[in-house]
Parts: C-alpha cells; structure tokens; sequence
C-alpha cells in the first residue's frame, strides 16, 4: 500500500519507504537555471568536487535574466556558460529556448516516475506528468550536482478530487485558483498533493502543467497527477529515457482527503497580495488596470496564447500588454498558427520566451500604485516592482481586462 510519492520514493532509494521516512535518493534528473546556477556552481567549486556525477542528467536553461540585462548578469552567465562546457553538460539551452519548466516537459526529461530536482520552487510542474518534481536550494543542488543523491523525508500526501466538468470561460488556472483558496498558502506545507476526479482528467496537459506548476503556492513539496493517455501521446518521440509509470495502491493511506465540484467553480482572481487572496473575479469586476501580462511557467503555452488571441482578435488592447511565450517552439506555433499576427495587430507587445516580468528583474515591472493583472503564479508585494498590485488570473481574464482596462468577466467575450 503506497502513495504515488512513497513508491516514487522507495525506487529511488532502493528500499521500502513511507511518509514521514528519510531516505538518500538517486535523482533521475537535476535542473538550475542562469538565476540559480550561479550559486549552484560556486556551492560546487567550495566542495573541491571537480567533475559532476553525471553530465547527461543534468539540465540548465537560461530564462530568468535573458537577454542579459546588466553587465553584472552578462559576467555571471559568461561564467556558468564555461563551466557547462568545462563539464561536458549534455543538455544546456540558451536565453530564448523557453522557462526551465516548459523546456523540461518539452524535451522529454518530465517522466513518469522519475525523481525530478530542480533549484527553483516550480519544479513541482513535472508532476503533471506523473513525476514527483520539487524544488530546492542552490546548495543542495551542488551536492546534487556532485553526487547525484539527495536527502528527503518522504512526504504525507493529501488525495484531492475535483468531480464535474468546468464550464464555459473557466479554465485550469481558475480551477488552480480555486483551489489554493481553499487549501491556503500553508494547508498543504511540505505535503504531496495527489489529484484525482473527472475535472482534472479532462484537462488538456498544458492545463495539468498550470495546476501542478502552483502545487507549491499550497505550501506543498509536489503536485502530481496520475499519468494516462493524454500524457502518453505527448510524450510519444519526445521522451528521453524509458520510464515506468507509477500509480497509487488502492489502499494507499493519505494524511487528508477533500473533494470539490468543479461545476461550481467559476473565473477566479487572486488578489494583492497573497496568492491565496482568492474570490471570485466578479466581485472585484471593474477594479481599474494598468498593465496586462500572459507568460510565465504557469500560463505561457500555446492554448494560453490561443485563448487570448481568441478574445483580441480584431480589437485592440485599452493598456500596455506584454506577452512573454513560454519556449521557442510555443512562439513558433502562434507564428505558424497566426496567433502571434493577431496578438500584435490588437497591440501586445511580444518578448523573448522566459520568465520576463514574473520575477521582476526585468521587462515589464510596474511602478509603484499600479495594478497589473497576470498569468504569474505569485503576486507577493514586490514581485514585479517595489510598490504594484498583482493580480492573478487565466489568460482569458487578462485578455478581457487588457481590452477594458479593468477587470472584466472574461465569459462577456466568450
């Protein structure tokens, strides 16, 4: 009797593990990007290891500070830059390749029951491929990098069922929404959350992506979904290694179970400034807007870029609107596809594919008092400028709000 986590858990290290045991894992697969590979590798260097446990299974995407955006960042990415070939690293992506986490999914490294590793928190995203994906800091990468094994305590796991079909103008961000509102910032904190039920079955894979991507806006250490045939065809001729899907025992025990009727869900907006700030996007219908944004990990796929331009089309946008595609093969889609002509012609402003203005680095930050609506998973006070308000909401409502320059009910456009 198993959760998908313990038996994840007790392959990669070998022995019979439950929640709450520590264990010293193998990774299958580590990831840091230019942001967190700095650390990462002077962690690495500080240890005397000289060459990392195994090149092939190590992965870094530049996406957070691309194109360079001081000298400073220019200097560190030069470094890292020389060290990736100084090591031999199979698998580097360059700045305008896509985010860390639509680049994994995409090459084919986010597998079913592997134990995926990376320093940045949204990792837990590969678990909408049935991977138990979770983030963690830079030095314990290093380690990572040096030995390829990583201390755990294997986590409980909360079983969450969401029953019904979401309705029209209601998509996985708003399901994704929904649920952190009522789970809250610290309800799932360091526990794995398995979902199950009708309404995630029926996400498109890009929507699974969304819910686990946010996984850790509940505190937990993953978010997985069960692998099945939607999952399968996408990794058909794109996965990089066999894999073994792993699925929960029927007598598995969770620390937790809750269910929810999708049917009762409709848009929802997380507010200034926590990301469990939810209500539904009605209440707050009108609230003026300064800045729109479609991009990030969570929202920057293909069938978030379709959604809006569906709604764009043929108008033009009220408010600066910026949309960053999540990877290259993303942008090169909309372009095949016309989504990227339509989106320009309504006055989005397209930029490199990467994180641009989630993390406020760079590229769209917002001046102090504005408001900004956006497809981010965060909006902590300072994220995208010392002084915004953030909100959180599917790329369908950014879209109705770019083209009203408040918030609007995005099912008025659908």
């Amino acid at each position: 009797m198993g959760t998908i986590s313990e038996k994840i858990f007790s392959r990669a290290s070998g022995t019979d593990v439950h929640a709450n045991d520590f264990v010293l894992a193998d990774i299958d697969y580590a990831m840091a990007h230019d942001g967190t590979s700095v650390l990462t590798v002077k962690s690495f260097r500080e240890m005397g290891v000289s060459k990392v446990w195994d090149a092939d299974k190590i992965i870094i995407p530049f996406d957070h500070l691309i194109p360079a955006s001081t000298d400073v960042a220019a200097g560190l990415q030069k470094d890292i830059r020389e060290w990736i070939k100084e090591q031999n690293i199979s698998h580097f992506y360059e700045g305008g390749e896509g985010i860390c986490h639509q680049v994994l999914p995409e090459q084919g490294f986010a597998l079913p029951g592997k134990l995926i590793v990376g320093a940045d928190s949204h990792s837990c995203t590969y678990g909408a491929f049935g991977a138990f994906g979770t983030g963690v800091g830079a030095t314990d990468m290093a380690e990572i990098f040096a030995t390829g094994k990583l201390w755990f305590k294997v986590p409980e796991t909360i079983k969450m069922t969401v029953n019904g079909t979401l309705q029209k103008g209601v998509y996985a961000k708003d399901l994704t929404l929904y649920l952190i509102g009522k789970t809250g910032i610290s309800g799932a904190t360091y526990k794995a959350v398995e979902f199950y039920g009708a309404a995630i079955s029926g996400l498109s894979v890009a929507g699974r992506m969304t819910l686990c991507n946010m996984a850790i806006e509940m505190g937990a250490k993953a978010g997985i979904i069960p692998p099945d045939k939607k999952t399968f065809e996408f990794l058909e001729n794109r996965s990089k290694a066999d894999f073994e899907p792993i699925y929960a025992d029927s007598d598995a025990k969770y620390c937790k179970e809750v269910e929810y009727d999708a049917n009762d869900i409709e848009p929802q907006i997380a507010c200034p400034h926590e990301v469990d700030n939810v209500v539904p996007l009605s209440t707050v219908s009108g609230t003026p807007i300064d800045q729109a944004f479609l991009g990030t990990c969570t929202n920057g796929r293909l069938e978030d870029l379709i959604v809006a331009a569906d709604i764009l089309k043929g108008k033009k946008v009220a408010v600066r609107t910026i949309a960053a595609p999540a990877s290259r093969s993303v942008l090169l889609e909309a372009v095949r596809l016309g989504v990227y002509e339509t989106l320009v012609k309504a006055g989005v402003s397209f930029i490199t594919p990467g994180c641009g203005p989630c993390l406020g680095a760079h590229q769209g930050i917002i001046a102090e008092g504005e408001n900004c609506i956006s497809t981010a998973n965060r909006n902590f006070k300072g994220r995208m400028g010392k002084g915004g308000n953030i909100y959180l909401a599917s790329p369908a409502s950014v879209a109705a709000a770019a083209l009203k320059g408040e918030i609007t009910d995005p099912r008025e456009f659908i």
